[in-house]
């Protein structure tokens, strides 16, 4: 079996009722008819207008983390990284892990200039991209409740008083920086996973270890809760994410007794304000195993997996997915293109999912490994976008095909005599081309799930 065939066996097998589940999810729920006005000064319609309407950003968010900002070896790699950013994300991932953020107590990496440390530019830097090309800002996240990404300095004994000090500091610390700049913040990160180490070729080390790995705090009972509820006294107007990893989500499926589920669950009637959920989809195949890698390509189980969250009547984030190619070879590139054109459209289709957040845009610069190390971490399954020279490969072509081109709406039309008119289009913020009295002007507007009415652009 060829690995296109392996990939999409279950993709080709409910080809049709995907397909068509997938067609009019998109048309339902990306998308609605716009109806505009057009106004001069005095709030009187404006006649014999034309408009083309150009969508400049969607709605929906497709994102990525965003480590390697300025992280590469050259001033010349550094710059193509921010290009291809730009081209195909409108969301960012930024890292807040505790021990890389706070390495010395006291001494927070927020700044520009902050001592480097790989795969984890500052937040002043990454927000000043942000800002500069229209980039939503997400932070992960508040609270990782395992030794590896806490400092060396918090304390490890079972007196719980002061780590809950020292973790209200913190968030404290970033609020009062960042929280009118980052709308988004993920408070508990992988409190189900299973941690495992694994080596390269994704055969296990060890077994479960969060009795090593993880702090006396993950192991009270109050931990998720006590979490959210100190991110809501210190974020009260941001929006407060949970997430797990795909073994707990997507690939443990029992349904309302599923242990994610019901940790939502619980956390929700015990007054945790959580605002979206996190389902990660790092597709790593021998890392996962082969029947996590059926359950992960396989529509029906992911739109299961969907429904069932969708549940709650919240809002999905796919917060970090990778889809492994394994090697640089042409047919491996191209099957990682055609499974994300399935699962970017599966995903993009469903109601309650609002964003798809890639993870690491470029091979040889992901977790586990330095630059370039192509033998080891997860460099070895080439899961990125980008090649290590940053050259596109056919998954880069294909997501900036699906978001600028095939998801993407480009109409005109002629204002009647009470200056309205209006078009079909995906969901986002629109560039207009208005001709009237001989005169051509640009207008921006914003046509979301939410925009009521008619859409008053005044010239």
């Amino acid at each position: 079996m060829s690995k296109r065939e392996d990939l999409l066996k279950h993709f080709d097998r409910y080809r049709e009722e995907t397909e068509r589940r997938v067609a009019e999810g998109i048309e339902k729920n990306r998308k609605g008819d716009a109806v505009l006005k057009v106004v001069d000064g005095n709030g009187r319609p404006v006649q014999g207008t034309r408009v083309k309407a150009t969508l400049k950003k969607h709605a929906f968010l497709f994102g990525g983390n965003l480590y390697g900002l300025d992280q590469l070896e050259t001033p010349e790699k550094n710059a193509l990284y921010r290009e291809k950013f730009k081209q195909v994300f409108n969301m960012a991932t930024l890292p807040i892990y505790w021990n890389t953020l706070e390495p010395e107590q006291g001494k927070p990496r927020f700044a520009k200039d902050s001592p480097f440390i790989y795969r984890r530019p500052p937040v002043d830097l990454c927000l000043e991209y942000c800002d500069e090309n229209g980039i939503r800002p997400k932070a992960h996240c508040l609270n990782y409740f395992y030794y590896d990404h806490y400092p060396t300095w918090c304390p490890r004994d079972t007196d719980t008083t002061e780590i809950r000090q020292l973790c209200e500091k913190r968030f404290a610390g970033l609020a009062a920086r960042y929280k009118d700049r980052i709308p988004d913040w993920e408070v508990i990160n992988e409190t189900l996973g299973s941690y495992i180490e694994w080596d390269v070729v994704g055969q296990k080390k060890g077994g479960n270890v969060y009795a090593d790995s993880a702090p006396p705090i993950f192991f009270e009972p109050d931990c998720i809760e006590w979490s959210f509820a100190l991110a809501e006294r210190h974020f009260p107007g941001n929006r407060l994410i949970i997430n797990e990893d795909a073994a707990s989500t997507f690939c443990d499926q029992r349904g309302n007794r599923s242990p994610y589920y019901m940790q939502i669950e619980r956390a929700l009637r015990s007054g945790a304000r959580i605002d979206a959920i996190g389902l990660q989809d790092h597709l790593l195949f021998e890392k996962i195993g082969p029947k996590f890698h059926a359950i992960l390509t396989d529509p029906r189980k992911l739109f299961a997996a969907l429904d069932l969250y969708g549940e709650f009547g919240l809002p999905i984030q796919i917060t970090e997915i990778t889809l492994a190619s394994f090697s640089d070879e042409a047919e491996d590139e191209e099957a990682q293109a055609e499974l994300l054109k399935e699962l970017y459209s599966l995903y993009f289709s469903h109601e309650a999912v609002e964003a798809v957040i890639y993870w690491d845009l470029a091979d040889g610069y992901t977790p586990g490994a330095g630059p370039g190390e192509m033998d080891k971490g997860w460099n070895v399954y080439r899961g990125s976008l980008l090649r290590f020279d940053l050259s596109e490969k056919p998954a880069f072509k294909m997501l900036k095909h699906l978001v600028h081109e095939v998801w993407h709406t480009e109409e005109s039309f002629a204002a009647d005599e009470n200056g309205c008119g209006g078009f079909r289009g995906f969901y986002g913020t629109y560039t207009l081309e208005i001709e009237a009295n001989g005169k051509t002007v640009e207008r921006e507007v914003a046509f979301t799930k939410n925009t009521a009415g008619e859409i008053t652009v005044v010239l």
